[in-house]
């Protein structure tokens, strides 16, 4: 087992805690991010923040424990780009002139943005223009900010295709919700394509974390499997885009 999958399957075990299943995957962490106890006041600590209140594209990943900031963003007429699960469906936008008053809620749901959101594709989040901040769950997180996922590499992936169409930058925030016990007090090493969170927000703390290294600056293709490219549909435009 690898030093990365030692450092899940000791976070899962206290992630079951107080997580809450999910009705596909149930406990199996390795295929879905939960919600979890206190997701709610991390949701609100986020909108009280300036960040928030001054943007107008965000980026939130289907992460279980942010539902409740997406179903914030379409009340207070925030547009926001997010991934289908896998990206293989793409991404798809949701904005409050989409969503009739009263389905906020169901609208913050997968099933929901399958109803009511658009798809887009990468040229189409080009034109939509930059990207505020991006909010992400994870398995764990340490107080350098380095972030592990499932294991499947997705979230790093959304950040260089939209490093590589322009949206976003090396300033760009990126916000890491988790759960207290997620949050790891230990030195990770970091890849090159790891996507390092700028702040953690937790149901009983925000955590700026001291910038000690960069972000990703786009795709490093010989990184990919050829099957990421087959069965992801933005990889494969990007590299018409590109190539």
């Amino acid at each position: 087992m690898s030093m990365k999958d030692k450092i899940r399957e000791k976070v899962w075990k206290e992630l079951r805690k107080v997580a809450k299943p999910d009705s596909r995957f149930h406990w199996n962490f390795s295929e879905f991010i939960p919600d979890f106890e206190g997701s709610g006041k991390c949701a609100m600590t986020i909108r009280d923040m300036e960040l928030y209140k001054k943007s107008k594209n965000i980026m939130i990943t289907p992460d279980n424990c942010l539902q409740k900031l997406r179903e914030y963003c379409i009340l207070d007429e925030k547009t926001y780009v997010m991934p289908t699960y896998g990206i293989v469906r793409g991404f798809i936008k949701i904005s409050r002139e989409l969503v009739p008053e009263g389905c906020e809620e169901y609208a913050s749901t997968l099933d929901g943005a399958d109803r009511f959101g658009i798809p887009v594709t990468l040229q189409d989040i080009k034109k939509l223009g930059k990207i505020d901040f991006l909010v992400t769950g994870a398995s764990a997180v340490n107080l350098e900010g380095i972030r592990y996922g499932k294991g499947h590499g997705y979230f790093d992936l959304e950040w260089a295709m939209f490093r590589e169409i322009g949206v976003v930058d090396e300033d760009t925030p990126i916000i890491a919700v988790v759960h207290d016990c997620q949050v790891i007090d230990i030195p990770i090493e970091v890849s090159p394509y790891d996507t390092i969170v700028d702040i953690i927000v937790t149901p009983t703390r925000v955590i700026k974390v001291e910038k000690k290294y960069g972000k990703p600056k786009g795709i490093i293709w010989e990184k990919v499997p050829r099957k990421m490219i087959d069965e992801i549909p933005p990889l494969r435009e990007l590299m018409n885009m590109k190539y």
